[in-house]
């Protein structure tokens, strides 16, 4: 499995933390850092590059980490095929794999500890998509992606 790392300013110092823990346990990634010195990234920038990263099969799965997560995942997902799912906990990161099949993980650097991120990627990493009722909702949200109406489709 080939991960994306993104983050922007405030995200750098936890974003450099996992991706250490990562590449100990052999994980194949690549990353968009900021360049260092850079007082301010501004997060679309890393979101879109992680998005279409993945969007365009050059990795699997992408993770993103800002300061709240929540411009990164808002940027993220205005790319068609993004499934950006930003987490606190490791529930809702089983839940956005199992449930959404989320290719991307949005991460608030500012609230949450090293050590909760790492247990929140793990559980998100080793989680599979569960399909069955849950592809055809996938299935509608990619009619929204069209500009159709979701309510239009059948089973």
């Amino acid at each position: 499995m080939k991960l994306v790392v993104g983050c922007d300013h405030r995200g750098e110092e936890t974003a450099e933390r996992l991706v250490e823990s990562l590449r100990e346990r052999g994980l194949d990634m690549t990353t968009f850092f900021p360049d260092r010195g850079t007082r301010v990234t501004d997060y679309p920038d890393p979101a879109w590059l992680v998005a279409r990263a993945v969007i365009d099969g050059f990795a699997d799965l992408g993770v993103l980490i800002c300061g709240s997560g929540v411009g990164m995942s808002i940027a993220a997902n205005k790319i068609a095929g993004v499934r950006a799912a930003l987490v606190q906990d490791e529930l809702s990161a089983e839940i956005a794999r199992a449930h959404a099949d989320a290719n991307v993980l949005c991460l608030p650097a500012d609230l949450l500890g090293q050590r909760l991120i790492e247990k929140i990627i793990d559980v998100w990493l080793r989680t599979d998509f569960e399909g069955g009722r849950h592809q055809r909702r996938l299935n509608k949200i990619n009619a929204i992606e069209r500009g159709e109406d979701p309510r239009t489709l059948s089973d």
